[in-house]
């Protein structure tokens, strides 16, 4: 049965639990699809202060995550072979749904969101690869490592149900978005002159039109 295990390494854990309680992803951890684990990152600090940041050398505004917490965290953390540790950051890689693909190949994910102003670049020592899931700047990565579980989480076979799927949407080829949809009422009305209604093709029944129609209105 395909599992994967998420890990996320964090000074704030808590930030996606919400996320994680409800809908397809509360399904996925019921069914032991998937397990998500956040590790506080200051559970591996030394000092009496528990700090995982400080001023960067050289100087400059805002704090920068420490490396040994990480590290420990990180080390703590990969046990499997079949492993990908991946760093959110802006000057990461883009999210892409073929990337996507690839990633829900692997058993194990450790995410390591970043905060204030980012983190040691030696932990570009020991990750596989940074991702960045747009091209805007966020104050940390804790959402970008929830975007990546949930979009590889749906393509974990078992996890969409009957009326799901990923086969015919958008990205599922890719530069292909999905069609357009509809359902009841067959016409609303807004107001009393306006009249939204649905494509007449698409109450009709014939199959290979209602095709052609999805396939022209990607």
């Amino acid at each position: 049965m395909a599992k994967i295990d998420f890990h996320i390494i964090s000074a704030f854990p808590q930030i996606t639990q919400s996320y994680f309680a409800d809908s397809i992803i509360k399904r996925a951890q019921a069914g032991k699809k998937i397990v998500i684990k956040a590790h506080n990152l200051r559970d591996f600090t030394t000092d009496k202060h528990r700090s995982v940041d400080d001023t960067p050398y050289g100087g400059g505004v805002g704090m920068v995550l420490k490396v040994e917490p990480i590290y420990k965290a990180w080390k703590s953390i990969r046990k499997k072979k079949n492993s990908r540790t991946i760093l959110l950051s802006a000057s990461g890689q883009k999210l892409t749904q073929s990337r996507v693909k690839e990633l829900a190949q692997v058993s194990q994910i450790i995410l390591i969101a970043g905060h204030y102003e980012g983190v040691d670049a030696r932990v570009k020592n020991f990750i596989d690869e940074e991702i960045s899931i747009g091209d805007y700047v966020l104050t940390g990565g804790e959402l970008g490592a929830a975007v990546i579980i949930d979009a590889v989480t749906r393509l974990i076979p078992g996890v969409l149900g009957k009326y799901e799927s990923t086969a015919d949407e958008s990205h599922s080829r890719p530069g292909v978005l999905e069609y357009p949809h509809y359902t009841r009422p067959e016409v609303f009305k807004p107001d009393r002159k306006t009249e939204w209604k649905v494509p007449k093709i698409l109450l009709g029944g014939h199959h290979a039109e209602i095709k052609k129609w999805r396939d022209d209105h990607r």
